[in-house]
C-alpha cells in the first residue's frame, strides 16, 4: 500500500496527536461530566489509532523498499 505524502502525513498528524487527545479529553470529560460509554468510546478511539498505526507502519516499509 502506498499512500501519497499529504495523505500520509494527515494519517500520521490523525494517529500520533488527534486520537490520543481525543480519547484523552473523552475520558477525563466523562469522569467530570458522567458522560456516557466511556470504556467503549476511548477503546474504539485506541482501537482506530490501532489501526491507523498499523497502516502508516506499512506504507512506511513499502517506501524505504522502492529505489
Amino acid at each position: 500500500m502506498k499512500l501519497c505524502n499529504k495523505t500520509y502525513d494527515v494519517i500520521k498528524w490523525i494517529a500520533q496527536l488527534g486520537l490520543p487527545a481525543l480519547g484523552t479529553l473523552y475520558a477525563a470529560l466523562s469522569g467530570i461530566w458522567g458522560l456516557p460509554y466511556a470504556e467503549q468510546v476511548v477503546g474504539t478511539i485506541l482501537a482506530v489509532d490501532t489501526f491507523l498505526g498499523a497502516l502508516l507502519g506499512i506504507s512506511s516499509a513499502n517506501y524505504k523498499k522502492q529505489p
